[in-house]
Formats: structure tokens, sequence, C-alpha cells
């Protein structure tokens, strides 16, 4: 059959009833794009047998009658087949915004479906929370697609303390195995405090970890060397067989903490106990007397020294002798001051009848013109070697040769006037002379 004749048997097989006013309202057939069957046309609706085609002349009088219906018809299709198409789009769209993601919070992964853009927009809309010791990965920015896995590690504060060194970390790992790991520390052959397979909750945990160390002991002239995880160097020197007895100690104190790598010293003690007495000095009250003469000091009480017992510790290092030190002392006696009179009257210079002698001989004579000079028979003293008996008849008080060299000159005046230059039986012509 030809084109022409195919057109023709589909224009009679159009019935008049087929055909609607363009007043006609159309019942809502739309659908979402992926459930719509696949729309019908007017010209796909029906079939009609060759047989029953109407003829040329039947044709073009029914184009003629219902030529305006058909346009008016088509006018309806179209809007209808373009809002099927968008909305068969827009499904398209939402489809593709849907994205399959599968997160991992803290170990515990689950997939979901979402239409989040980003890392932290999902976070968001999954009520997780991140602080700034978490990780996620990939970063939060990243932008997401389907298929896309996404991991979130809580942080965990660890108090650590590693050979001795105190320090707060922190660490995703959740156990005590993977934080050591994480945080490159050293496990074979160190001691740690908890089990390694010891869970680690989001408030952390107390951690004490010694690595293993090399440590060399000397002792008695051999040198031992040994691996350790010993917390104190006490603690190594008994690793080593070395013990320690009376005052023996070691070079580096025993509480210490080992480290890689140190020379321990073990110091063998023998020592002994020494007790000395030590003099206290007294001390010196002055006080000032009136009746006395400027420059003259009387010792009204003598002082007296205290004294202590002092202990000594006597040690040999390895042999060798230390100073003795000090450890113990005990007061045997308080030391008594010294009590001292000093003068503070004027001193006369002058003595009638005696002021033109030459003074200066006679004490140079006497006593080498020393005011403390005293004889080697401890009787005589001062400038003009008086006895204390004299000197006190003359008005002087205690000793003489403590008495300034004015008061001794005023004193040896006032004894020549009373007994002229018989008192200096040797030097007294040196007083005219």
């Amino acid at each position: 059959m030809s084109n022409y004749e195919t057109y023709e048997t589909y224009d009679r097989g159009v019935r008049d009833d087929e055909y609607t006013d363009a007043t006609q309202v159309y019942e809502d057939t739309y659908r979402p794009a992926y459930e719509a069957p696949e729309p019908v046309f007017p010209r796909q609706a029906v079939s009609v047998p060759q047989s029953a085609a109407p003829g040329r002349a039947d044709r073009r009088r029914r184009a003629d009658r219902t030529g305006g219906s058909t346009a008016a018809t088509v006018r309806r299709l179209v809007p209808q087949a373009l809002v099927v198409a968008f909305l068969a789009g827009g499904t398209t769209a939402f489809v593709a915004k849907d994205k399959a993601i599968e997160l991992s919070v803290d170990g515990k992964p689950r997939t979901l479906h979402t239409f989040a853009d980003d890392v932290t927009e999902l976070l968001a809309q999954q009520g997780v929370e991140v602080g700034e010791h978490d990780v996620v990965a990939p970063g939060r920015d990243a932008d997401l697609a389907s298929g896309d896995e996404v991991a979130v590690r809580y942080g965990r504060p660890v108090r650590l303390t590693i050979d001795g060194q105190r320090r707060e970390v922190w660490t995703t790992a959740r156990t005590v195995d993977g934080a050591l790991e994480q945080l490159g520390v050293r496990a074979e052959g160190a001691y740690v405090s908890t089990s390694r397979s010891q869970p680690i909750g989001r408030a952390g945990l107390t951690l004490d970890v010694r690595t293993e160390r090399t440590v060399t002991i000397m002792a008695d002239g051999r040198a031992r060397t040994i691996r350790t995880n010993a917390a104190t160097v006490g603690e190594a020197v008994q690793e080593a067989g070395i013990g320690l007895h009376g005052e023996d100690t070691t070079s580096v104190p025993p509480e210490n903490f080992p480290r890689d790598g140190q020379t321990i010293t073990v110091l063998r003690v023998t020592g002994t106990r020494e007790i000395h007495e030590e003099a206290i000095p007294f001390e010196v009250e002055r006080t000032d007397d009136p009746t006395l003469f400027k420059g003259t000091e009387v010792v009204e009480r003598a002082g007296r020294p205290g004294l202590r017992r002092v202990t000594f510790a006597l040690r040999t290092v390895n042999g060798v002798k230390e100073k003795p030190r000090r450890i113990d002392e005990e007061l045997v006696r308080e030391p008594r001051s010294q009590l001292v009179k000093v003068g503070t009257k004027p001193m006369p210079t002058s003595v009638q009848g005696a002021d033109q002698l030459n003074w200066h001989g006679l004490a140079t004579c006497e006593s080498g013109g020393r005011p403390g000079a005293v004889d080697p028979s401890g009787t005589y003293g001062g400038l003009y070697q008086f006895d204390t008996h004299t000197w006190h008849s003359l008005g002087g008080s205690g000793r003489p040769q403590d008495a300034s060299a004015e008061e001794q000159t005023f004193r040896a005046k006032k004894l020549y006037v009373r007994r002229g230059a018989s008192p200096w039986p040797h030097c007294g012509t040196r007083l005219h002379g």
C-alpha cells in the first residue's frame, strides 16, 4: 500500500464522534514521569481496516466540516505533553539529588540517603556534633556524591605519663593499644599501667607508660648493662642483681627515673662518727658610767664562753675519705655576757705642781710608752706601771692598763703631788730631764 493510501485509510478510520468541540474539558491524566505510560495521540488511537475507508469525496467533505475542530484538539494536546515532559525532568532531578552515603560515627557504620551537598550539612542533618579534637574524613567542606563514605572519629583526652614526663594528649583511637600506636609510643617491652585492649571512653583515661631503656650500672669494679622499664634507679639496681647494704647509695638519687643510656655508679660507703666540743663566744654589754672619766672602761663582770658538743660524720666512699660532715650538735653551757662600764665624765688634764714635768719621758722609761703594758709578774700595768692598790687610791677603777692614756697621766700627776718621784725609783729622774 502506498503512503497516500495509508493516510487515506487512516482518515477513513476516524469517526465523527471521536472529534470533540473546543469547549470540551479533558480528564487530568498526570502521573510522575517515571510512572506515566507513553502518551497516546489521536492518530494512534484507532486502527481502521482498509475496506472501511471512505472515498476521496467523503474525505474532502469531512475535512471541510472538521478542519477547525482538529486544530483545536492539537492545541489542547500540546500543553499536556509539555507538562508531562516537565514532570519527567523534575523527577529526574529529584532522583539525582538523592545520595546514598555510608556514615561511620566512632566506628559504627550505617548507610543512609540524603540531599545534603557537603559533609558539614550531612553531619548537621544527622545531629552529629564534632569538636576541635575530632577528626572528619573527608574534610568538613568536602562535597558529597552518591556512594561516598564519611567517617567521624571522636577525640579522647589521655593524661599520659611517659618515662616520668607528664602531659595531656588527644587521640581518636578507641583502645589503649591504638592510642599508643597513634601517639608513636614504642610499646615493645614497655610497662603499661592498664591492659592494652582496654577501651578508651569519650572521657579519656590516665595512662602511665615506661618504655624499655638501656642502663649501665657500675658496682664493685664491674659494669652491668641491662634493658629495663624500671620506675626508679633503685629498682634498676635491684634488677641488675646488685645489693645495697648499710649506708651504700648510688651516684644518682635512688628515687630518680633512670634514663636511656644512663650510667649509674653504686657507692660503697663506710662511716664513723666523731664528737668535738666547741666554745661559744660571749657577748660584751657596755653601759655608760658618769663617775668614770671618758676613755675609761671598767669590766664589771667578766664574760664566760659557752660550750657546745658537735657530732661529725666521717665517710669513706669506695675507699676515699670525704670531708667530715656536721650532722648534730648539743648545747652544753650557755655563754655569759661580759658587762663593761664606759666612763662619760670629762677628763681633767691639769694638776697643779705637776703639769710642767716630762711625763712622756717617764712613760717611755717605765713602759716603752704603751698604755696597756703589764710587767712579767702581772703586778704593775699601764704607762706608769701602777699597782692596783695605788691606782684605786688615786680614784681609778678596774685595772690601770685598761684606762685611757690621758687618765693614766692624770692619776700619775696626782701621785707625784702626793709622793714625788719616789714611786718610780729607776725612771723618776726623767721627769726633770
